[in-house]
């Protein structure tokens, strides 16, 4: 018979939905033959499909009762009640809205996740699922009759479509088919819930200074916008409560994190930590944002591995970045852990105002430039010299401009005026209140040139020349702010290489070099720069290691090297006429589809006058591996050349299935200090899917064989 939608079923089957006083939506059968029998029973049979409110159904046969008023219905059995519930059975008795009814063999599946197996299966108002019997497993089930890898067997399981909650009683957790432990009551989220109150899966940790742990994690809903993460970590050594407090707004977020302990490492003293941060859209495109940093002594972070930062900072700041305006303003607490630091004699609190605005007059041309910068440090130290306080306020005008002369060459020149004011407090040896203004200016060429080779690349190749003059001397102040100065690619070209305006380079400093660069159509690039500065005078303020002291400062070779199968290779150096180096810095890494893998090496000469008494050469590595479907490892390792010794070193493993994943990591810290010793972590955390939203587009499904 020609299978077709049949006019008789949809004329008798509202008849049967609106049996009762509620009408329910009238539903469409679609059978191979659909016939009334002898005893007015309507028989649908052969591919029999049923669409009814949100839920279709497929079976061999229906049936409808006339004495029960009930749909009885031959498997196999294939329900979709929207798009998160898929039911699978061998028979069932439902009422003529499918809502309500009794299902044998019946198998759930949630949200393409989570399988419920039961002997027996109720519905109840479309709201209550009731499984006798049950199984629950996010495992792949195969007809081998091997077990999952784990499954809660429990007498019975309702699910609570309306909470989106599974109820267990007398339920087992069972690792393939051995009970591991036993709870009389359990509820669980079911897969389509992303928040929901309720125990985390708990992570092991041991570590040599506390000793064997285990974390248990609790969270919270506060509501669609809040919620609290509650973590108790119990060892032999430390009784700790983590807290991690969450909250959105329509304009921005926040994230606290925190910890409180008391342990044997410090007996009798309360220990603890809060990080914090935050970030707001205000009115007028200004951007609020925050962090926190707290900790109750210098060696908590490190004892619980939970940051490894050994200065701290916590800090407001408001902002606003358009096109021809930039307003910044921001006020930081600092707080050192180093050894030695002492907090009251380094700067503690720092607060900065930045303003520039931009300007294109049409009568001159180029681009006119304002910028002001008010900056403010104290120290708590009350002690002459040691608790120097600096408030300075930089303001400067400038005029910019460009040209292409003939022959294709780019001529660029800038003039301008800076003034600066400094008020320099508890120090004896310098003039509290001085004044400066600073006039200069700037001529640079540029020759770009370009070719395309043989091969179809394209060529790039820049020489560069600069000449500029800074007018005034070096005001008589201490250096505060430009004691670290970096020389590289990005301000060779720049009128001042000090990183902060309390400083100035004076005199006439010129500067020479070439940028070359190679782009071709496989992927294939790189680039390098090369160049020198020289003045006519020296300036003391740069230090042996900046490699910008002296008439002429050491040379720089800068460049970068990407190929089109993932190496990119990044490198720096400085060095001298007689080629001593006195920086070195070369970063690599290799991008593939199984994996990434990276490492860097840094070299640089001790200098006194940058706290640096020892040289520094000191290697990292690190990677992450795929090593197949189910299993990811990852490493890193710094080690320390001239210690000869490592200073930190990790590693991790990952295995993941449909079902579940499994973390273990070890780490070992080797350096230690006067508080500090080497200590050694490691961590096992085990989490099961399934109860929970799934996770991005990855799936990890396993086949039978």
């Amino acid at each position: 018979m020609i299978r077709a939608v049949v006019l008789l079923a949809l004329t008798l089957w509202p008849v049967i939905a609106l049996s009762q006083e509620d009408a329910a939506p009238a539903a469409v059968l679609v059978a191979d033959d659909v016939f009334i029998a002898a005893d007015r029973e309507l028989v649908a049979r052969g591919n029999v499909e049923v669409f009814q409110d949100g839920v279709r159904l497929e079976a061999e046969e229906i049936r409808y009762d006339r004495v029960s008023g009930a749909l009885v219905i031959q498997g196999p059995i294939r329900m979709q009640d929207g798009d998160s519930i898929t039911v699978l059975a061998s028979a069932a008795e439902l009422e003529p809205d499918l809502r309500s009814g009794i299902l044998t063999g019946a198998r759930v599946v949630m949200n393409q996740q989570l399988q419920l197996s039961a002997a027996q299966m109720q519905r109840v108002n479309d709201r209550y699922s009731q499984l006798s019997r049950t199984a629950v497993t996010s495992c792949e089930v195969c007809d081998d009759g091997k077990p999952p890898l784990w499954q809660i067997r429990a007498r019975r399981v309702i699910h609570d479509r309306e909470e989106r909650q599974l109820y267990f009683d007398q339920a087992q957790f069972r690792i393939r088919n051995v009970p591991v432990f036993y709870l009389p009551r359990l509820r669980l989220p079911d897969p389509t819930v992303e928040r929901a109150t309720g125990f985390l899966f708990p992570t092991y940790e041991s570590t040599s200074d506390l000793g064997f742990g285990i974390k248990i994690p609790y969270f919270i809903t506060l509501g669609d916008d809040r919620d609290l993460t509650v973590t108790p970590y119990l060892s032999s050594r430390t009784r700790t409560v983590e807290l991690r407090y969450r909250q959105a707004f329509t304009n921005g977020d926040i994230i606290f994190n925190g910890a409180v302990s008391r342990d044997d490492l410090m007996e009798g003293k309360t220990r603890g930590y809060v990080f914090g941060q935050g970030n707001f859209a205000l009115r007028n495109d200004f951007r609020l944002v925050f962090d926190v940093e707290l900790t109750s002594d210098d060696d908590y972070l490190q004892d619980y591995g939970y940051s490894g930062k050994d200065r701290l900072d916590s800090q407001v700041a408001i902002s606003r970045y358009r096109r021809d305006e930039l307003i910044f303003g921001s006020l930081v607490n600092f707080n050192s852990l180093r050894d030695g630091e002492g907090g009251s004699t380094s700067p503690s609190i720092v607060g900065d105002l930045y303003y520039e605005r931009r300007f294109f007059p049409a009568a001159i041309g180029g681009e006119l430039r304002f910028s002001s910068n008010a900056h403010n440090h104290i120290r708590y130290s009350e002690r002459d010299i040691d608790g120097r306080d600096v408030s300075r306020f930089n303001t400067q005008a400038e005029w910019l401009r460009g040209w292409t002369i003939p022959g294709g060459a780019r001529a660029e020149t800038t003039i301008g005026l800076a003034g600066d004011i400094f008020n320099i407090t508890q120090d004896s040896t310098t003039n509290q209140n001085q004044t400066q203004f600073t006039p200069y200016t700037t001529v640079a060429l540029r020759y770009p040139m370009t070719r395309v080779d043989s091969t179809g690349a394209t060529q790039f190749l820049e020489p560069i020349a600069q000449l500029a003059w800074t007018g005034s001397s070096q005001l008589d102040i201490p250096n505060e702010e430009s004691t670290l100065v970096d020389f590289d690619e990005g301000n060779l070209l720049a009128l001042s290489r000090f990183p902060a305006p309390d400083r100035r380079e004076r005199g006439t400093v010129g500067a020479y070099g070439v940028n070359w660069a190679r782009f071709a159509p496989t992927g294939w690039q790189g680039n390098l720069t090369l160049g020198q500065v020289v003045r006519n005078q020296s300036d003391d303020s740069f230090t042996e290691a900046s490699g910008l002291s002296g008439l002429s400062s050491d040379y720089l070779v800068a460049g970068q090297l990407k190929t089109e199968n993932g190496w990119a290779l990044t490198a720096r150096t400085l060095f001298d006429d007689s080629f001593d180096f006195t920086k070195a810095e070369v970063r690599g890494s290799y991008d593939h589809r199984r994996g990434r893998v990276s490492g860097s090496y840094l070299w640089l000469v001790e200098d006194p006058s940058e706290d640096r008494l020892l040289d520094t050469s000191e290697v990292y590595l690190n990677g992450l591996f795929n090593v197949d479907k189910n299993w990811a490892a990852n490493a890193d390792w710094r080690y320390d050349l001239i210690e000869n010794r490592a200073s930190t070193a990790s590693l991790g493993m990952t295995y993941f299935n449909e079902c579940v994943e499994i973390g273990f990591s070890v780490q070992r810290r080797y350096t230690s200090s006067s508080s500090l010793e080497p200590t050694t972590r490691f961590g096992l955390s085990i989490g099961l899917r399934g109860f929970s939203a799934l996770s991005g587009s990855n799936t990890y499904s396993r086949t039978c064989g």
